[in-house]
């Protein structure tokens, strides 16, 4: 501020001399304008007049800084008044032959608000809790003309004046769903219209609330209790009941590893499902966590999954192939904590281990032996299997069954020899008549005279060879007949003497019978067969 202008000590005694001891003078000192409202920092023309045309002084005190601009005559001065940062009351004074009197005229300086602190909740609300409102306006002024509102949009939540400094205006209201994404907002009004002025508003930057809705139940977690090492899961973790939910933000982890879930939204709901992979070094038990966060809240909830490593189970032979007659071991091997069963006899007593031994015959040839482990995890039982083929080499088999010795066929049929010899591995087949005349195994041909006779059929592999003779008999078509006519004999006289015994039977019955009634013995139920 700039000092004001010197000037003697003396006429300012005399005027506060002439202010409390008035002469007994008229002589009156008058300032313009009386009253002035401006900005602050402004300036201001004043006059100060005196009615004596003669004054011995004339002037104006003020801590303001000053420039006396004009003279008008004797008893006039025009000043003007710089950077009015306050409310001022300059006094204007004057020193005449009859008296000496003073004048006031009044400055108020006026300001909008220099500055305001908006206070709200969180940047997110639950819906239904209270939220508080609260504007403080620093500076502005003529304050009895400030007034601040707290507005809701368009709305105004409520309008006080502003009172101290800083003012403070404050209200309470309920968080609803409806006003997620509303602005709310301080204004101040400086209403200077009946100093002939306007109205001065300033609105505040708006604050957007947030609403939310995160239900107090926590998220539903579905995941495997047990993970093999080396193997993938798949979490989903779900919840209902959240507004907004495209806001909701899911956070998925099993121990340190962040998952990456892919997340669906619904109306109020979302899934995310994930997809977990375990190692080695994750064995034992890992917590799976699943954190919703809303706004300022947040849902979280912990399962665990057993991470765990359980190798199939070994069956162990002491060699796969063997010759027969061959003693063989089999053994079946799991986890140290597992039970085993091989080929469905458990281990006794109950472990990881078990054996048998047997001695290979051609029946073990393509045996399977199966070895099952189980091991408890977390109190699920996993289950794991393996089989393993013995192989046995025995001799070629040349039976009845599967090569008949002696086949009968009429002239000129359409027949397929069969012979099939048996041994591991598979034996070479032949079948030759004198030795050289072969006999089509397995080939459907027509049976002539040619084909009749005795063949030597031989078997041969590396485990050795057997011979077995097959005879094959051609019939013409006038043997044919006679063997059907010699059947036809036989069944009738098989049918004549079946009659026969039934007659001869029927007739000893009666016999029989008869003889007992004329001895007057009663006939009993026949519960027997009688005697012949």
């Amino acid at each position: 501020m700039a000092p004001s202008s010197p000037r003697p000590a003396l006429p300012a005694l005399l005027v506060l001399l002439g202010a409390l001891f008035p002469g007994p003078g008229n002589a009156q000192t008058s300032v313009s304008p009386p009253k002035v409202i401006l900005p602050r920092g402004g300036s201001v023309l004043v006059t100060c007049s005196t009615s004596c045309d003669q004054p011995t002084l004339l002037g104006i005190e003020t801590p303001l800084p000053k420039k006396e601009l004009l003279l008008l005559g004797n008893n006039q001065k025009v000043y003007e008044l710089s950077n009015v940062q306050e409310d001022s009351q300059p006094m204007c004074y004057s020193n005449c032959p009859d008296g000496q009197s003073t004048a006031k005229t009044f400055l108020t300086g006026w300001t909008r608000q220099t500055g305001w602190e908006r206070h709200a909740g969180a940047p997110a609300e639950p819906v239904g809790k209270d939220l508080t409102l609260r504007c403080q306006v620093e500076g502005g002024a003529p304050r009895a003309n400030l007034i601040v509102v707290l507005l809701r949009g368009e709305e105004e939540l409520k309008r006080e004046p502003a009172v101290g400094e800083p003012a403070e205006v404050t209200t309470t209201v309920p968080v609803e769903k409806d006003h997620h994404g509303a602005n709310f907002l301080c204004r101040t009004e400086l209403d200077l219209r009946p100093q002939g002025l306007k109205l001065f508003e300033n609105t505040s930057a708006p604050y957007q609330l947030q609403t939310f809705v995160l239900p107090a139940t926590p998220p539903q977690l579905v995941s495997p209790r047990v993970l093999e090492v080396d193997t993938q899961g798949t979490v989903v973790c779900s919840l209902d009941g959240l507004f907004p939910v495209s806001e909701a933000q899911v956070h998925l982890a099993l121990g340190d590893q962040r998952l990456n879930p892919t997340v669906t939204y619904g109306n109020d709901s979302f899934s995310a499902k994930a997809s977990v992979s375990v190692t080695a070094e994750d064995e034992g038990t890992q917590w799976l966590t699943c954190a919703v966060i809303l706004g300022t809240q947040s849902q979280e909830t912990l399962q665990t999954v057993t991470i765990y490593s359980f190798p199939a189970p070994n069956v162990i032979l002491t060699k796969p192939e063997v010759s027969e007659g061959t003693e063989v071991t089999v053994k079946c091997e799991a986890h140290p904590r597992a039970k085993v069963t091989l080929n469905g006899v458990p281990a006794q007593p109950p472990g990881p281990r078990t054996q048998f031994l047997l001695k290979a015959t051609p029946e073990d040839n393509g045996r399977s032996f199966s070895c099952s482990a189980t091991l408890e995890v977390a109190g699920q039982l996993i289950h794991k299997n393996q089989t393993r083929e013995l192989r046995v080499l025995y001799g070629p088999r040349l039976d009845e069954r599967d090569c008949p010795g002696n086949w009968t066929w009429p002239e000129n049929s359409q027949q397929t020899p069969m012979c099939q010899a048996w041994g591991n591995p598979l034996p070479e087949l032949k079948c030759l008549k004198d030795g050289t005349f072969p006999l089509p195994v397995g080939e459907s041909v027509t049976v002539t005279r040619d084909l009749e006779g005795t063949y030597l059929c031989r078997a041969r592999s590396t485990q050795g060879e057997v011979t077995r003779e097959v005879t094959v008999n051609v019939l013409s078509p006038r043997y044919e007949f006679v063997i059907i006519a010699v059947v036809a004999a036989a069944v009738i006289m098989g049918t004549a003497g079946l009659s026969t015994y039934l007659y001869n039977r029927q007739r000893k019955i009666r016999k029989y019978r008869l003889q007992q009634a004329q001895k007057g013995t009663p006939m009993k139920p026949n519960t027997q067969a009688t005697p012949p």
